[in-house]
């Protein structure tokens, strides 16, 4: 297993399908979390804020394990923010956690 980064930009004016996808994109989440192999994801907030509001989102990044390169294409083709048009493009990269060790 390795790292991956997966970093999803999102589409303009998508904030009403992330809200909408949100449910089944964080249960994906939390399988990869239940098998141990979710390091971190969360949103890019659009504005200098926690919480953006109507601002929306630019964005999100997830770090999780995979047997392959190939696993992690797979695994993102078929998340909801994918399928419902959330991220207009996603980038997804081999990573080497160096720390905290």
């Amino acid at each position: 297993m390795m790292l991956y980064a997966i970093i999803g930009d999102d589409a303009p004016g998508s904030l009403d399908r992330r809200l909408a996808a949100r449910p089944a994109h964080v249960e994906r989440l939390q399988a990869l979390q239940d098998a141990g192999r979710l390091l971190l994801a969360g949103p890019c907030p659009a504005i200098d804020s926690p919480d953006p509001g109507p601002a929306g989102f630019a964005g999100s990044l997830i770090v999780a394990e995979f047997d392959s390169l190939a696993e992690a294409q797979a695994w993102v083709a078929g998340d909801p923010y994918v399928t419902e048009g959330v991220f207009a493009r996603t980038t997804v990269r081999p990573f080497k956690k160096v720390l905290p060790a």
